[in-house]
């Protein structure tokens, strides 16, 4: 209450210099951060969450000038998860597998020409979808079978053919497509690190063009050069077998990827690629599986500045295919590791916005 009330007085005092001087350009954007970077843009966390108080604490250490935990905007970088921290992977399966089982099994134009490999691996994907269990073992099969199914594509192809996939309806929720799966409250925590100058970075295991086509054109407002996902290499259309470093791309030419998969960025490797890509080490991280570990564990260790390492638990069975035995882990390893939880089901008032509904 006293936070809102210092606002508004700031506010106030800024708007009567303001209308005796004239608005200007940049006061009206200092009036709408100041207004923005309070802890109400988290309007979808109950208030006594202990892991958004624990985020609120941080941030008002972190931005306190002179302050012992104050962090230089430069040095504040946060970085995400996407499937099950962003977005939802449980319907009843990851985006990009249903995206690559849609492509090899239903797409008309390629269902005929996919090839046994990647009818395996997508029919896969179904059986083990349809049986509500966990899709193991697929990491690497996955990735091959995504380059080969795509190969030839323009990054521009790429993404218009997720556009066309996101447009189809979620099966078992009311009110919502397949593009539409942003938890809103974690919308809120990426606006709030933006309005207090954080840098914001997707890290997901999920193809880097197949994240950066989910995001595009969504609630989530980050540039296509803060995306990194697995990777797959790309080419010149005029290229051939001849190797990148002794050809050069010409004016008739288009970048296009290869059919060839390179990485898979999970575990250790989100680690490497932050250190490869960003080139810093991040202050905050948020994840929601083992999978994501190694990323929180780096966040939080020998870190120079405070940091903290926030985990997703899957514990909402009512408005969200939850699983308690895969949550209770999850709260098991933040205990041990020194991560905070956050819990979909008590943490949060909605998980998709009003008008949507999960069908058990």
């Amino acid at each position: 209450m006293k936070k809102r009330l210092l606002v508004v007085l700031v506010l106030v005092l800024a708007l009567g210099f303001a209308f005796a001087n004239g608005f200007s350009e940049d006061y009206k954007a200092y009036a709408a951060k100041v207004a923005k970077a309070d802890e109400s843009t988290l309007k979808s966390w109950y208030d006594d969450s202990y892991a958004r108080n624990q985020l609120v604490d941080f941030m008002k250490a972190i931005t306190q000038e002179g302050g012992p935990d104050y962090i230089p905007v430069e040095n504040r970088i946060a970085v995400f998860d996407f499937d099950g921290t962003l977005f939802c992977e449980t319907d009843l399966d990851y985006f990009d597998h249903l995206l690559l089982a849609y492509r090899v099994l239903e797409d008309p134009q390629y269902k005929d020409r996919a090839s046994d490999f990647e009818k395996e691996v997508a029919n896969k994907i179904v059986t083990l979808s349809q049986e509500s269990s966990p899709v193991g073992g697929l990491d690497i099969d996955h990735g091959v079978a995504v380059s080969t199914a795509f190969k030839g594509f323009t990054p521009e192809q790429f993404d218009a053919y997720i556009q066309e996939f996101k447009k189809l309806p979620m099966p078992h929720y009311t009110g919502m497509n397949r593009g539409d799966g942003f938890y809103q409250p974690m919308l809120e925590i990426i606006e709030y690190l933006k309005a207090n100058d954080f840098l914001v970075y997707v890290v997901s295991g999920t193809d880097r063009f197949i994240v950066r086509g989910a995001i595009n054109n969504s609630p989530l407002e980050l540039p296509p050069r803060q995306i990194i996902g697995s990777d797959e290499r790309t080419m010149a259309t005029h290229q051939g077998d001849e190797d990148g470093l002794k050809y050069t791309f010409q004016s008739d030419d288009e970048v296009i990827t290869a059919g060839e998969f390179i990485i898979k960025t999970l575990k250790m490797n989100k680690v490497s690629v932050i250190v490869q890509e960003i080139g810093q080490q991040p202050v905050l991280s948020f994840g929601n599986s083992t999978g994501d570990a190694a990323m929180a564990n780096y966040v939080i260790t020998n870190n120079p500045y405070r940091s903290l390492a926030f985990m997703l638990c899957c514990d909402d069975t009512e408005r969200e295919h939850g699983n308690l035995q895969k949550a209770n882990d999850m709260y098991d390893l933040c205990a041990s590791s020194g991560w905070v939880p956050i819990s979909m089901k008590n943490d949060w008032t909605t998980i998709y916005g009003e008008g949507v509904r999960y069908n058990k």
